[in-house]
């Protein structure tokens, strides 16, 4: 289906509402409501917007990246931001270009409807999908075909509240998909075992297993029954426990595992929704070994590499996208994949092509401590409650002054309020937007958090801890590195037996 002629006509609808937003007729909340649902919403000063272009499983194709160098230039777009569901925001933007962007991203695939809202989410997929060596198989053609079914439902269902779907290619479980509102876990017979109803923020739950060694070709089905159950279960009445992992609560575990069973059965019975798909082969041949770099991964294809790209924050200069499309535009088969944590690979390079990447690709994360993970923050989110990046900037400079090895910090996940888009509850350390009680009153801070862990397995939502007040922050993350350092060890390995040292120090910042 043209889902850019379906969805066309809406534009009309969605000037006029802008327009009544810039003349007061309506307020940031009555906008806010009707402009998720384009992937749209005005920034905290309500005078600029943003835009969220869906990527089925992060991919950024060169095509793409073109067609979002072309608005830059036309529209002096200054902002760009990788979001953790490998979406790519676009900032700054003016009312009067708005809506003309949106239909240009759509004529190029980039379908921004649902990318906010009460709707279907970007699907989201194991951003090396297809080319990482050990996956069980190649997630992305699956996810590529539930986000093109999703895609029916934005104009047909009204559902409580968003929903998040996602595939995993492995056990290191990218894009969460043991706790999200629906998840396709990929097995090593070529089969997905399916969780739905988790979710990270306030009452975060892990996924229910609600179905295993599901063929590939039949996850349509699954997909309707969770959008069944969510309309039939879901809290209509109230916005705070409208996610789908209030209905392990409402229902019950057991419960709403023989709800959704109940809805898959009627839907596999008068449903007709198997599809086949073409999985990618890449004729691509590499000929040269390259020397080892922390950003380069070598693919299961003979010869070919993916190279790392974190720009600080997931902040992606304009300039710096266009001169990787100027790199990469000519390299047979090579794209870029957004990563769920702010991130992308630029894979099936050959060494050479990899070498030229890593060139230009410099001005990112060098350690893993500059990969961590900061939402867009306060200062551009309406709802924010604390600058996430603003803190990241303050731990990053903090820290390159004392010159760490590699791995002595672990990367941090910063999120500036309870919603937890930077995943903080499942990180090795986590902070969220707060305040901390002193004698003076409160004053701003984020809550700590530590032991996450996504692994499949080895799920680990990590509880609130006490609040840190910002200028802190740096402080704490600077003395641990010295600490981890002087035992001559990384985090990882210092935390298995120093955890009690750990939870000391952070006493010292938070009490």
């Amino acid at each position: 289906m043209n889902f850019f002629e379906e969805f066309k006509p809406d534009l009309e609808e969605f000037f006029e509402m802008t327009e009544k937003f810039h003349k007061q007729e309506i307020s940031k909340g009555e906008y806010k409501g009707f402009s998720g649902g384009y992937g749209s919403y005005a920034q905290r000063d309500g005078k600029l917007h943003m835009l969220r272009l869906r990527m089925t499983g992060g991919r950024f194709t060169k095509e793409r990246m073109k067609y979002v160098i072309d608005c830059m230039e036309k529209y002096k777009i200054n902002k760009l931001h990788l979001t953790t569901c490998q979406s790519l925001q676009l900032h700054n933007l003016e009312p009067a270009v708005l809506t003309s962007i949106i239909e240009g991203a759509w004529a190029a695939g980039m379908i921004s409807r649902g990318g906010g809202g009460d709707f279907p989410r970007n699907v989201m997929a194991s951003p090396l999908s297809g080319v990482q060596k050990g996956e069980n198989f190649d997630v992305l053609p699956y996810a590529e075909q539930a986000g093109e079914y999703l895609f029916h439902f934005i104009k047909s269902v009204k559902f409580p509240r968003k929903l998040k779907v996602c595939f995993s290619n492995s056990p290191e479980n990218e894009p969460h998909a043991t706790f999200r509102d629906l998840g396709f876990v990929s097995r090593q017979d070529g089969k997905f075992d399916v969780y739905s109803a988790g979710g990270l923020g306030n009452n975060p739950r892990l996924g229910a297993k609600v179905a295993e060694e599901v063929a590939p070709e039949k996850i349509l089905y699954y997909i309707k029954a969770m959008v069944d159950t969510f309309v039939a279960y879901g809290n209509y009445e109230n916005r705070g426990k409208a996610r789908t992992r209030y209905m392990q609560d409402s229902l019950g575990t057991q419960g709403y595992i023989k709800a959704y069973q109940e809805k898959l059965a009627k839907v596999l019975e008068e449903e007709k929704l198997d599809f086949t798909v073409t999985i990618p082969e890449y004729t691509k041949k590499g000929t040269d070994k390259i020397k080892e770099n922390r950003r380069v991964i070598e693919q299961k294809q003979d010869k070919l590499y993916a190279v790392y790209y974190q720009p600080i924050g997931g902040d992606l200069k304009p300039e710096k996208l266009k001169e990787l499309y100027e790199t990469i535009k000519d390299m047979d088969q090579v794209e870029a994949r957004i990563t769920p944590e702010e991130g992308m690979y630029i894979i099936n390079c050959t060494a050479q092509e990899a070498e030229r990447v890593l060139l230009v690709t410099n001005d990112g994360a060098n350690t893993l401590f500059e990969t961590s993970v900061a939402c867009i923050g306060n200062s551009i989110c309406q709802v924010g409650v604390r600058d996430s990046q603003a803190l990241l900037a303050e731990c990053l400079k903090a820290v390159r002054k004392e010159n760490f090895a590699d791995n002595v910090l672990p990367k941090i996940h910063i999120s500036g309020c309870p919603s937890s888009c930077a995943a903080h509850q499942i990180g090795t350390i986590g902070f969220r937007g707060g305040v901390k009680k002193t004698a003076e009153g409160t004053v701003p801070a984020f809550v700590f958090f530590e032991g996450g862990s996504a692994q499949q397995g080895q799920e680990i939502i990590s509880k609130d801890g006490n609040a840190m007040a910002i200028e802190d922050i740096p402080k704490f993350l600077v003395e641990l590195g010295k600490t981890v350092e002087a035992a001559g060890m990384t985090y990882d390995k210092w935390i298995e037996n120093s955890h009690e040292k750990l939870l000391s120090l952070v006493e010292k910042y938070t009490a």
